[in-house]
């Protein structure tokens, strides 16, 4: 039986030990200048700036551009390959969903393999697994059942990939602030690229097919690939075990066990899981609350773009213009106040004003700035490749989650209801997690 911090006493004082150790461990690397410290040398608070001037991230930020990009585009071109075969909008969107789906299943089973192998080569063979799984939807003939189990596939390891990535940015920057502004960095970067991936997914499928599209998003995994295999360094795994299928499962359920037995862990896990939740409402209901207010197709690219635009002003003000404790500060009232703007859509706001609703909710997501820094300081090292596995996998799964309910409720009421109930009972449930955090400390 995996030990548990609900186990025996000897189990789970060997487990508090091991935090201990981990934080001593930290601290002394900061202290012999092993690892990056959250303020330059002239006593500033770092920025931006300075996560860039770490190689290592940088490398690891062009990787993950090259991957985000060449994904964004297979989605879209994936999906109008699935329509076009069957002619059936219920597959086509079957494709795009199933994005989501498996990433809940995938996160949970497979996220000790982020702490067991070598960082590095496990970035590798996830970006080539991508990579191999596109080009077999490229090939002409592909069956639609191949390419909606493809698609499945790459979502299966996504959670790997990225948790894999998020526990490396701690390695390269250390757990300060330069982990903090690394992961903002990352985030910024994944909204940015699916803005401009749309629309050079839609631009590209005017030139060409879909199924050469794909051929796009193989060659972005491929140089991801590349670029980690040959711009990053070797790293033992974080965690002692075997590479078997079996040990893998078991360290993965045994870490989840563990980070979701920790009263603190898991409040800041559910943190980072129910305002996305909530959040995605205006998104999945775009089509019919621009039609309702006949905005028109432009009013819906318009509407699902209004999110991104606020997280990434968000996250850019939080991290140039807030100090560390100062990002710590807002993060409990941004995170407890960020859905209340749904609350307008009960006057069923005109296009100009739905826009900048979802946009100052939006910005309340810089609350995952402070969040991100209490989570990896009450993550064990060795456990942190799950955790954050575990934390991103959990993030996308609510949100396919957040998107069904939303237009299942829209079926039965107007769409601006449903944004405005989200507003209501999201801002309920987010304040509720808010105490449990406050009671975890």
């Amino acid at each position: 039986m995996p030990a548990t911090l609900s186990g025996p006493p000897a189990r789970a004082q060997s487990f508090v030990r091991s935090r201990k150790s981990t934080v001593r461990g930290a601290c002394l690397r900061r202290l012999l200048g092993m690892t990056f410290v959250a303020e330059s040398i002239s006593g500033r608070p770092a920025g931006y700036r300075d996560v860039f001037g770490v190689r290592e991230f940088r490398v690891v930020f062009a990787a993950h551009l090259l991957s985000l990009l060449g994904l964004v585009t297979g989605e879209i071109a994936l999906s109008v390959l699935v329509y076009r075969v069957t002619g059936s909008p219920l597959l086509s969107a079957l494709a795009f969903a199933l994005g989501f789906l498996p990433y809940l299943l995938g996160g949970t089973l497979l996220a000790g393999v982020a702490d067991r192998a070598p960082a590095r080569r496990v970035l590798v063979v996830c970006n080539l697994l991508c990579a191999a799984s596109a080009a077999v939807t490229a090939l002409p003939g592909a069956p639609v059942a191949v390419l909606l189990a493809m698609r499945g596939f790459s979502a299966l390891i996504g959670p790997v990939l990225a948790g894999t990535r998020s526990a490396t940015l701690g390695d390269v920057l250390g757990e300060g602030d330069l982990f903090v502004l690394g992961r903002s960095l990352i985030r910024i970067v994944t909204q940015g690229a699916q803005l401009a991936g749309f629309a050079a997914g839609g631009l590209l499928l005017t030139a060409v097919s879909p199924r050469t599209a794909l051929l796009f998003t193989v060659a972005g995994f491929l140089a991801s690939a590349l670029l980690l295999r040959f711009g990053t360094r070797h790293r033992a795994g974080r965690a002692a075990g075997g590479a078997g299928r079996a040990d893998v499962i078991g360290a993965s359920l045994s870490g989840a066990r563990q980070l979701l037995a920790d009263r603190r862990t898991r409040a800041l896990l559910l943190l980072s899981w129910a305002p996305p939740f909530f959040l995605v409402a205006p998104e999945s209901l775009a089509a019919p609350y621009a039609d309702a207010i006949g905005a028109g197709t432009v009013g819906v690219g318009l509407l699902m773009c209004g999110m991104p635009v606020g997280t990434i002003v968000g996250e850019v003000l939080a991290g140039s213009l807030l100090s560390p404790r100062a990002r710590e500060r807002i993060t409990l009232p941004a995170a407890s106040v960020l859905l209340l703007p749904f609350l307008l859509y009960v006057l069923r706001p005109s296009l100009g004003w739905a826009l900048a609703t979802v946009a100052l909710a939006g910005l309340g997501a810089a609350y995952t700035l402070g969040l991100d820094q209490w989570f990896v300081a009450a993550v064990p090292e060795e456990l942190r490749g799950r955790a954050m596995t575990l934390q991103t996998a959990g993030a996308m799964s609510v949100q396919g989650a957040g998107m069904a309910l939303a237009g299942a409720a829209a079926e039965y009421v107007p769409a601006h209801w449903v944004v405005a109930g989200s507003g209501v009972i999201g801002t309920l449930v987010v304040g509720s997690v808010v105490r449990l955090v406050v009671g975890s400390r």
